[in-house]
């Protein structure tokens, strides 16, 4: 399968399969959410890895940078088999935009659906100097309107990331005998010493290991304020700041920023401590919003507790939230209106 409006000889799509376990899922039998970014994640690697060394040159192996807003559009349950389609939608100089599909096959009655679909970005990094950035093999587009769509989505994906960045100076710190239904009540961390089997050659850890870890600490928080069965609903763009090396300990750490009457957003840092090698100050290496949704013993949604805000930070990140949600949910409505008119 040749890649989408290339005009020329191109990487092939890839698609990696997996039947899903029961160390996969929550208690409930729902995929974990972070089980499903971690293999979009892998596809996304082999093929962009794959295209940054399809030329002569220096060999790298491809970091992941960024990951579009993804939503999760259906549950994924045990026995069910996982088949995470990605190919090359764009390149720029120093980066490529993948795009993956994920489709949930039940292998006893054969019936397929669509439960994610993602947008990837990642850079080739050189295996003899892991600091340096090369250049990406440029694909070929069969019109000119699909690179230029693929810039627009480069630029606008770059300015984000910057904004992200210089907002990222946030703590969370523990509070003594919190209230139920409070920021302090539901707020959790996970430490977790980065090992061999958790990085890529380069020994650096793999995005999707990182984010794994991420929508555990998510969920953890969503259970204590609901105390049902939650799912993970979406996760806005998660950005990469630095990468975290082989033998740092990480603190992913979540709270709760915004409910409203069907779903949570949570906030989700991940901050590094270098000890082995080369000892340094903690850093904030990656950032997200999550959005979980609470289940019924049935599947069906259940209302969610109202998020008690304290503090002034708290309200305004509750308002943020806020917004978010709002502007969410008229892009929903404009492309449902649009959908239907077509």
């Amino acid at each position: 399968m040749s890649e989408p409006g290339a005009a020329g000889p191109s990487p092939a799509a890839i698609q990696v399969s997996r039947i899903m376990r029961p160390d996969d899922a929550n208690i409930a039998g729902n995929v974990h959410g972070g089980t499903i970014l971690k293999m979009i994640e892998e596809a996304g690697a082999i093929i962009s890895t794959r295209h940054c060394n399809s030329q002569a040159g220096e060999p790298s192996v491809a970091a992941l940078a960024r990951v579009e807003r993804t939503d999760f559009l259906s549950p994924m349950c045990i026995g069910e088999v996982a088949n995470v389609s990605a190919e090359i939608t764009y390149t720029s100089r120093h980066s490529v935009e993948v795009q993956v599909n994920v489709m949930s096959e039940n292998i006893l009655t054969g019936a397929k659906k669509v439960t994610n679909k993602a947008t990837l970005w990642y850079v080739p990094l050189s295996l003899k100097n892991v600091n340096k950035v090369l250049e990406v093999p440029p694909i070929q587009y069969a019109r000119k309107e699909q690179e230029d769509e693929g810039k627009k989505r480069y630029e606008e994906q770059k300015l984000d990331r910057l904004e992200t960045k210089q907002r990222n100076g946030d703590v969370i710190l523990p509070v003594i005998n919190p209230e139920p239904h409070t920021v302090g009540y539901s707020q959790s961390s996970l430490i977790h010493l980065v090992g061999p089997s958790d990085c890529t050659l380069l020994g650096f850890v793999h995005g999707g290991v990182t984010m794994k870890l991420m929508d555990e600490v998510a969920g953890i928080v969503a259970a204590r304020h609901c105390k049902t069965n939650i799912v993970t609903a979406s996760v806005d763009a998660i950005n990469f700041h630095e990468k975290i090396k082989k033998g740092c300990v990480i603190t992913v750490s979540g709270r709760m920023t915004f409910t409203s009457n069907k779903s949570m957003e949570i906030e989700v840092f991940v901050d590094a401590d270098p000890f082995v090698d080369e000892p340094r100050e903690r850093y904030r290496a990656v950032s997200a919003f999550f959005t979980y949704v609470s289940l019924s013993k049935e599947g069906k949604p259940l209302p969610v507790p109202q998020l008690l805000t304290e503090t002034e930070d708290e309200k305004r990140r509750f308002e943020e939230g806020k917004g978010r949600y709002l502007q969410t949910k008229a892009k929903r409505q404009a492309q449902m209106q649009q959908a239907a008119q077509q």
